[in-house]
């Protein structure tokens, strides 16, 4: 580890705001099973007075009131500042959460630096403000402004990314925001929150709080914010929008998924497991939008399972921080233990275990790791075809014709990404067009791309991030009558 990043780990950082500190976050390896830091979690006093600042910021401050030209300038700032310190971004991120560490230079710091760029480019053409004439023949002027104070709640899985794509719009749109990261992963936002001083933001402009779902709790449902961004599971987002309701608050939930890639009868089964593998086991499967439903054509199931399997037993598992490992650990016990459940209960479901389990991979001795796991020969009422296992656990489900392998990929309660994969990519439009996702991919998984808006339906949440709409998400529309001139 270089020398920034140990000033990061093995200390406890006081994140008080005055007054002698009780509770603490431990950050636990889950590579090694060891501590490696201890954060100080946040009181509600402390939440207060941080949403209070905020407020100051939008109330009396000047950043809301800026030329948007001068918002950019600060972000492009931070992308410069961020793009210098990447390689220590991406060693805590892996060492904290578990992320292989090529997998974090390239998606978990490599995104984040990305998108800054691509929202400073959205923000430098967007309309900011626009005349029309009315239809009783007097000008209206319509005017974005900042939506206010806003309290953004994100995961541990790729928490930078998921950072950004709300900490930068909101920059842009002239807004405050206290983040809150997850405790499994308060170190990365902690070198952020560094780098956001190295640039001089105004005083409550962004704010960073730790701590665990109480924390989150009394963030979410505080009467001094305007909104909520929140990335989560579903059930977590039920309580956000529940919480946000008392005080009308705004909220936008990006939640989760069980995603299906619809496998169409003339796709190579080569192409297929090499962009399954990396739609659905980066990360070791700990991604919203994985593809974790394989559909298939019956008559030929056996011949996809097969390369799927020789595709996922070839992957290198081991410690994150070799450049080699292409999957790493899951990022707690707890976490494992689900995973470890849900594969036990595929096989008493039926279905047959191609490859994987529950033991510990080979050459592994500690460390909350998960051998890649495929079930064959599944139905889609099984759970483990239901419910977001968030792990390298994927299901394969065969079809008879195009129709059912459609009805299969909508009977979900969830709506976030899908996919499929054939020769030709009309007819994969087509199927595209009849699943109830927000996203979809056609011979790839869905691609983050920064110019476009990501988000999901049903129980995979509402809102958008990521494009136009996702600036457009933390801004006010103002409309102004003008009485015509006599």
């Amino acid at each position: 580890m270089d020398q920034h990043l140990g000033e990061y780990l093995g200390i406890e950082a006081d994140w008080s705001l005055g007054g002698d500190r009780t509770e603490a976050v431990e950050v636990i390896s889950p590579h090694t099973e060891q501590p490696i830091a201890r954060v100080a979690a946040a009181r509600p006093a402390e939440v207060d007075a941080t949403v209070a600042a905020a407020r100051a910021a939008i109330d009396q401050g000047p950043w809301p009131r800026l030329d948007p030209a001068e918002r950019i300038a600060a972000v492009r700032r931070l992308a410069e500042v961020y793009a210098g310190r990447r390689d220590e971004m991406a060693q805590l991120i892996s060492a904290e959460m578990g992320a292989p560490i090529t997998f974090a230079h390239r998606a978990q710091v490599g995104l984040p630096t990305m998108m800054m760029s691509a929202f400073c480019d959205l923000a430098e053409t967007y309309a900011w403000r626009e005349t029309r004439t009315g239809f009783f023949g007097s000008d209206v002027r319509i005017q974005k402004q900042p939506v206010g104070v806003v309290a953004a709640v994100v995961p541990w899985n790729m928490p930078q990314f998921l950072i950004v794509t709300k900490l930068v719009p909101a920059l842009l749109a002239g807004c405050a925001v206290v983040l809150k990261p997850a405790p499994e992963s308060p170190l990365d936002a902690m070198l952020l929150s560094d780098m956001l001083k190295e640039i001089g933001l105004p005083d409550g402009v962004v704010s960073v709080i730790q701590g665990g779902a109480a924390v989150g709790a009394h963030l979410v449902g505080h009467a001094g914010v305007d909104k909520v961004s929140f990335t989560g599971s579903s059930a977590a987002g039920r309580a956000v929008a529940a919480a946000a309701a008392a005080n009308l608050t705004k909220v936008s939930l990006e939640l989760g998924g069980k995603s299906a890639a619809i496998i169409l009868d003339d796709a190579d089964p080569a192409t297929v497991a090499a962009g399954v593998r990396s739609a659905s086991l980066s990360n070791s499967g700990q991604i919203c939008n994985a593809l974790t439903r394989i559909v298939v054509p019956a008559s030929r199931e056996h011949e996809f399972v097969d390369a799927l399997a020789d595709r996922m037993t070839a992957l290198v598992v081991g410690d994150p921080a070799d450049p080699a490992t292409e999957l790493g650990p899951l990022v707690s016990r707890r976490q494992q233990q689900r995973v470890r459940d849900y594969i036990e209960l595929g096989q008493r479901e039926g279905a047959r275990l191609a490859c994987g389990g529950t033991g510990l991979p080979d050459g592994v001795d500690t460390g909350w790791y998960v051998r890649p796991t495929l079930f064959a020969g599944a139905d889609n009422s099984m759970r483990i075809a239901r419910e977001e296992i968030f792990g390298p656990v994927l299901t394969v489900i065969g079809y008879r014709d195009e129709d059912e392998a459609v009805a299969i990929a909508n009977d979900s309660d969830y709506g976030l990404a899908g996919s499929v994969w054939t020769a030709d990519p009309e007819r994969g439009i087509g199927i595209a067009e009849r699943v109830q996702t927000g996203t979809f991919g056609v011979n790839q998984g869905y691609t983050m791309d920064p110019f476009a808006p990501f988000g999901g339906v049903k129980d995979s949440g509402y809102g958008r991030e990521l494009g136009r709409e996702g600036l457009e998400g933390y801004l006010e529309t103002k409309s102004i009558a003008v009485a015509a001139t006599r």
